[in-house]
């Protein structure tokens, strides 16, 4: 039993009232909210309180996108979308908003349950906003052009300004940038940052990769750093033109 206190935002109550229960059977403790600003203000009274949430996007009062600003900019606690819309979904996921995961609706709770324990298996890679970050490879700091990334501080500079990234941005680039030219596949790169298998869902790296080209690239649309190689993965260029 894991014990991991999850909250559970849908407004939908014949599907929170699946969800929830199932939870519960495999351990979880389950808190719900049915609107926005309910979610809201259950998760500002405690943020430390919960492991995970579960965010459907389409909600009264407040919508999900406000719901899941307002817990990131007090918390990386991981956040599992519920959507039936993919662009939704992508913005979600995106810099911005910075979603751990999603599942679309319909969904299946094994499949749910599944990228929930994922989730929080791997949340131990997310820190709280504004806190130190311990790493194991404490001061090392690694160049490629003019990104220079610290690995003590999970500061990035690109040129000499300074560049917000999240979590698993930051994964991400310090996987390619640990081994300029090196080609990583999707699963590759999905399994080292993401911490899980991967099940062939292109989204949420092309999602994350687009929104480091945005932040890292002069020209998004002509990638100097971060190189796609069609049907084999992506690279970061060590030497750019």
């Amino acid at each position: 039993m894991s014990g991991n206190h999850v909250l559970l935002v849908e407004d939908d109550r014949s599907i929170s009232g699946m969800v929830g229960p199932y939870l519960e059977k495999e351990g979880y403790r389950i808190s719900y909210a049915y609107d926005g600003m309910e979610a809201e203000r259950l998760f500002a009274a405690q943020p430390s309180r919960y492991d995970l949430v579960i965010l459907d996007l389409m909600l009264p009062r407040r919508s999900g996108m406000e719901v899941l600003r307002e817990i990131r900019s007090v918390s990386l606690v991981p956040v599992l979308i519920l959507s039936a819309k993919d662009g939704e979904v992508n913005k979600a996921l995106g810099l911005e908003l910075g979603a751990d995961d999603y599942v679309s609706k319909p969904f299946s709770l094994i499949e749910l349950t599944a990228r929930v324990r994922a989730a929080i298996r791997r949340s131990n890679y997310a820190v709280p906003l504004g806190q130190a970050v311990d790493s194991p490879e404490q001061g090392e700091v690694i160049r490629v052009g003019g990104i220079v990334m610290n690995l003590e501080t999970y500061g990035v500079e690109r040129d000499g300004q300074p560049v917000k990234l999240t979590s698993k941005e930051f994964g991400i680039l310090k996987l390619l940038a640990g081994h300029p030219g090196r080609v990583y596949t999707k699963a590759q790169i999905y399994a080292s940052v993401w911490n899980d298998a991967f099940y062939g869902d292109d989204n949420i790296i092309n999602v994350h990769m687009r929104r480091l080209r945005e932040k890292l690239e002069a020209d998004p649309s002509d990638p100097q750093y971060i190189k796609t190689l069609w049907g084999l993965g992506y690279k970061l260029e060590a030497d750019r033109p």
